[in-house]
């Protein structure tokens, strides 16, 4: 099954576009920006227009033959590979039909990130389920390490594994599940975040105070200190949506393993926290927070 993953992964990362950037130094500031090169429509703003009017030649699109995000379809731009053909511009149309809608490319984010993982419930629901049995399970699986402590010879090993196999059958345990719904949302995020930044629209617009291409850094050095709100929010939503992935494990190497994990990828989102756009900070809350809901319902046991 592993080696099946492996390969799937690896398949999709071949299929996987990116988003190209080309880099405008300003003479006045003495800074440089960095702005997306294969758009998949043409910026609102007169200013940004005009960056990428004259810029053409560092695009990778013909610009002038480019919708206005307003009309943007499925199909625009024609196709570009699998990937960004059948995931990156049905999300990014999908947001920006949303947006119309509502009014609000903030808030059309918001939507999709909640479709998203509304999508995905049956999968993430399983990946919780299981974490609260692997708890239910821990007394087991803490008497089965202090039984076999220290026995390390090729018949033990066997004897344990098949003992911890009888345990996840017990309290109805499978792992793989968990590893199922981490490797289908992976691809999803990638084709959001692409989707996202392909699109000027969606870093242009506000959301209440907050602009949609501003990182929480840009942010605050401009005096806006309303973006510490959603650096709190990137914060304590991932906290409390990792703390129910430190499953319980009757080995203390893998305890050890994932708190160590859990540590580096909170302190990894914390920095990066600071640089993350508005539009892509508000689909990581939206995302954390409905894991954190979800969580909390099943551990009541009301799902």
């Amino acid at each position: 099954m592993k080696k099946k993953i492996l390969i799937i992964t690896l398949a999709l990362l071949m299929l996987c576009g990116c988003t190209k950037r080309f880099t405008l130094e300003n003479k006045e500031t003495e800074t440089k920006k960095n702005y997306v090169s294969n758009i998949l429509c043409k910026p609102e703003s007169e200013d940004l227009q005009k960056i990428y009017f004259e810029n053409k030649s560092e695009l990778l699109v013909d610009y002038d033959k480019l919708p206005q995000c307003k009309n943007l379809k499925i199909n625009s731009g024609g196709y570009e590979g699998l990937w960004t053909t059948l995931f990156v511009k049905p999300l990014a149309w999908v947001i920006v039909k949303i947006g119309l809608l509502v009014k609000n490319n903030g808030l059309a984010i918001m939507i999709v990130g909640l479709i998203l993982r509304a999508a995905l419930l049956p999968l993430s629901l399983k990946s919780a389920n299981m974490n609260e049995n692997l708890q239910k399970a821990q007394k087991d699986l803490e008497k089965l390490e202090r039984k076999y402590k220290g026995k390390e010879d090729k018949d033990s090993m066997m004897l344990k594994s098949q003992e911890m196999l009888m345990i996840y059958k017990k309290y109805n345990i499978n792992p793989m599940s968990s590893c199922l719904f981490a490797f289908l949302q992976l691809p999803i995020f990638f084709a959001f975040l692409e989707a996202v930044y392909r699109v000027p629209a969606f870093f242009e617009n506000n959301f209440l105070v907050f602009n949609l291409g501003t990182t929480p850094l840009e942010g605050i050095l401009n005096g806006n200190y309303w973006y510490l709100i959603l650096l709190a929010l990137i914060v304590l939503t991932t906290y409390f949506s990792f703390k129910n992935m430190n499953t319980a494990s009757g080995d203390e190497m893998q305890q050890k393993q994932m708190k160590m994990m859990s540590t580096f990828m909170m302190i990894f989102i914390c920095i990066a926290s600071f640089s993350l756009p508005t539009s892509i900070a508000l689909y990581w809350i939206v995302s954390s927070g409905f894991t954190v809901v979800q969580n909390l319902i099943v551990k009541r046991g009301k799902m």
